[in-house]
């Protein structure tokens, strides 16, 4: 038996010898879980016969407390830690199918022992918890797989830094419990194994492949260094799921001192916080929080208000369906600019002074204070002190003054009518407060009298709460009318044309117009909620230590100078890929992307595209500026196809006949993918008389599921499929320079073909494509 031969054998017996132990620690791990399952539903079943309960006298009644609280906190306990196992027991199963996928041999200088490493997806140790088995790839130790050859090298502990050579490095297939592929490598990740999982068909969530993680990514991963960690990555380059690993990587690091309630993650749709929902929980983590820019938008502003969401945005540039297209773009590239914060910020300076509008304080259809003395309070105050502290000084005096009418609206008739009103409940508890405050006894003859007092304090405390409710979270400023002034007076008034396009004029009518019906367009959504809250006080979020933000080149400045306040603690990894800038805003180039920032911040680029086979990649390099520098990952697959057709009946069914034949090849996730909302409505329409189980996918789309599905290429962001069709590459459909990165972002979405419609002659787009990188098709 020759050495090859000899190694397969000791590493299968090495995967047994590990499925061996796997066992025998889920077997006590599924007595012990079994034990506390038992112990939950006995501490449920009996929870108030364990409880003593005495609410005679107040000992008694902190004593009862202190008691349900120590019988609640030994459930949660239980509960806990029932959850951790089940969790544990989970990562075991995945281990016992794939125990790991790397091994470094390692020999620690001044050391003669030679350690060998297995890497995997979580760290196992022995039955006897003696010898660790498995070494999570998070782990200090694993960090040199990925990022060293065989040779000399080092890692970093919270001791300092380890140093020695890896003498052997090999990657494994494990599939079911079996070996199935092993190979010695001189490289991070070889290209073997790379092949067989970049070659595999998509799935409709994103996969946790710890074990394809590349020097650059693993770069992203473990950098701790800086509080903003940019990463510019091209398509397929795999930014997201570096992001989603470097979550997790964070989690294993900082176990004791950080949760996942600590790490937002902002994400460019709801289908995307689908598709990526699987990764931490494969990787045995809680998913942090997820949401998207236009959802906590929405949650400032409040009900009451209508908001343009981006897609509407976008659905409208593409449709052109905008009356006054021009002055329509300068106004969201200025929106957008930290230009336009300067000027709203020298307005709320200004505000300082004069101008803030109120609101009237009213009850029951009676102006209990005028706006104009809620005004001269308010400018009566030290001007020294910040506007969001004097607007809860504020508060406290309309406080002060509401207990005050309080009182007097106590003996007003209305009252004694609601009293009459009031449940039997409410009767019953006044008349105990009473009997316990001894104000009731024999020789009394008010003590109708009393009661009716605290039955009409009753009544006016109920409904002056709401109104107190409103003031505390300071409803008296009329924080839209004051922002209206902005474009109605003050951006007129101080003389701030130097900064202000040249229709600023027609900008400010058609802004208030929006305003005044208290309809917020999306690029002007977000200064509006920073001026709210610069105008109410901040309310930072400190809880949030992570912030990451996907797709970032479709945020403009302004965005993300706010979230910057927003979340004043946080670190922030910004992800994103210029090519792909496909908003309004990003027209101009001013993006997060190429801001320059106080904090310490690092810039990664990742140019290397694995999602696409090469030929794909190829053709789509040259769609966008300095494509030139993407590199495709060495996956050959078919090159691209242009199929022109006469009429839209035979598109149809040019696409119904190519997605017939990627069915029976296998492919599992096949995209119709079309410019815009309007022409993926028109085109389910069509094809669903034509194929069976397609679907469409809208904004309001959360899930994202297997088959045939048409898009617009906007909501296609972040996602792969197995085979793309865009719908028709007319020259008339992308007619604009604007669209081009629209244009480039779809064609990016497939993995292994791509096939490109066009009624008559194609987009000019593809004029910049060498004829050699893809097949031209006629009928």
């Amino acid at each position: 038996m020759d050495e090859q031969s000899q190694d397969w054998l000791a590493e299968q017996e090495r995967v047994e010898k590990v499925k061996h132990e796997i066992e025998i620690i889920k077997r006590k791990l599924k007595t012990s879980l079994s034990q506390v399952r038992d112990r939950v539903i006995e501490l449920r079943e009996n929870f108030w016969e364990d409880v003593t309960v005495n609410l005679e006298e107040m000992d008694d009644v902190i004593e009862t407390q202190a008691s349900i609280k120590q019988q609640a906190e030994l459930l949660s306990e239980r509960e806990r830690s029932h959850g951790q196992w089940s969790e544990r027991l989970k990562t075991l199963d995945r281990l016992k199918s794939s125990p790991y996928f790397g091994r470094i041999d390692f020999v620690e200088d001044g050391e003669q022992e030679t350690d060998e490493v297995y890497i995997g997806i979580a760290s196992l140790m022995d039955a006897k918890d003696e010898n660790f088995l498995i070494y999570d790839w998070r782990a200090p130790i694993s960090s040199m797989y990925y990022d060293y050859p065989p040779g000399q090298a080092q890692y970093d502990t919270v001791d300092g830094t380890i140093s020695g050579e890896i003498t052997l490095k090999r990657q494994y297939i494990i599939r079911n419990g079996q070996l199935k592929g092993m190979f010695n490598t001189g490289l991070t990740i070889g290209d073997h194994l790379l092949q067989a999982v970049l070659g595999e068909n998509a799935s409709d969530t994103m996969e946790s492949i710890v074990s394809t993680i590349q020097k650059e990514q693993n770069q992203i991963i473990r950098n701790e260094r800086n509080k903003i960690l940019i990463v510019q990555g091209v398509a397929g380059s795999g930014k997201t799921s570096a992001a989603l690993q470097r979550v997790a990587y964070l989690l294993y690091r900082h176990r004791i001192t950080l949760t996942s309630e600590n790490i937002l993650l902002f994400s460019p749709n709801p289908l995307f916080n689908s598709y990526v929902a699987n990764v931490l929980p494969e990787l045995g983590e809680e998913n942090m929080k997820q949401t998207t820019f236009q959802q906590h938008l929405e949650e400032g502003l409040g009900s009451g208000y209508q908001m343009e969401t981006p897609f509407e945005q976008m659905e409208a540039f593409l449709t052109k369906s905008y009356t006054n297209h021009n002055e329509k773009l300068a106004g969201i590239q200025f929106k957008s600019t930290l230009t336009f914060k300067q000027l709203i910020d020298n307005y709320i300076k200004d505000l300082s002074g004069k101008g803030i509008q109120f609101r009237n304080i009213s009850f029951k259809g009676n102006v209990l204070l005028k706006k104009e003395e809620i005004r001269d309070y308010f400018y009566s105050l030290d001007d020294t002190v910040s506007i969001g502290h004097r607007m809860d000084e504020v508060s406290q005096w309309i406080l002060t003054r509401l207990k005050e009418m309080e009182r007097a609206e106590r003996e007003k008739d209305w009252v004694l009518e609601e009293v009459e009103l009031l449940d039997k409940d409410d009767y019953v508890r006044i008349f105990h407060e009473l009997d316990k405050e001894q104000n009731f006894n024999e020789d009394t003859f008010d003590d109708f009298i009393r009661e009716e007092d605290q039955l009409r304090k009753l009544v006016v405390a109920r409904r002056l709460n709401p109104l107190k409710k409103k003031v505390e979270k300071l409803a008296f400023v009329n924080v839209l009318a004051t922002y209206v002034k902005f474009y109605q007076e003050w951006s007129q008034q101080n003389n701030q044309q130097e900064l202000v396009p040249e229709n600023w004029q027609a900008i400010c009518e058609h802004s208030v117009d929006h305003l005044k019906r208290k309809h917020f367009s999306w690029e002007e959504a977000t200064p509006y909620l920073y001026f709210k809250e610069r105008l109410l006080g901040f309310i930072a979020n400190k809880t949030i230590r992570h912030v990451f933000i996907d797709e970032a080149q479709d945020y403009s400045d302004f965005q993300f100078a706010y979230l910057k306040e927003k979340f004043p603690s946080s670190q922030f990894t910004v992800l994103g890929d210029m090519n792909q800038a496909i908003y309004a805003h990003a027209l101009q180039g001013d993006t997060v992307l190429e801001a320059e920032h106080q904090e310490k911040m690092e810039k990664l680029t990742l140019t290397r595209s694995y999602r696409s086979t090469k030929e794909i990649v190829e053709f789509t390099k040259h769609l966008v500026k300095n494509g030139n520098l993407i590199q495709p990952f060495n996956r050959e697959g078919e090159k691209p196809t242009l199929q022109k057709v006469s009429y839209e009946k035979d598109l149809l069914y040019a696409i119904m006949n190519q997605v017939g034949d990627w069915r029976a090849e296998g492919y599992e996730t096949i995209a119709v993918i079309c410019k815009s909302m309007e022409e993926s409505q028109a085109a389910y329409e069509r094809l669903s008389e034509l194929l069976s189980s397609v679907s469409l996918i809208t904004e309001e789309t959360t899930t994202f599921e297997k088959g045939i599905v048409i898009v617009p290429a906007y909501l296609a962001k972040g996602i792969e499929f197995d085979g793309v069709i865009l719908y028709n590459v007319s020259k008339e459909v992308y007619d604009q320079d604007s669209e081009r990165n629209l244009f480039y972002t779809a064609c990016t979405r497939a993995m292994h073909e791509l096939v490109l419609m066009s009624i008559g002659e194609p987009s000019h787009f593809l004029h910049d494509v060498p004829e050699e990188k893809y097949e031209i098709k006629e009928s």
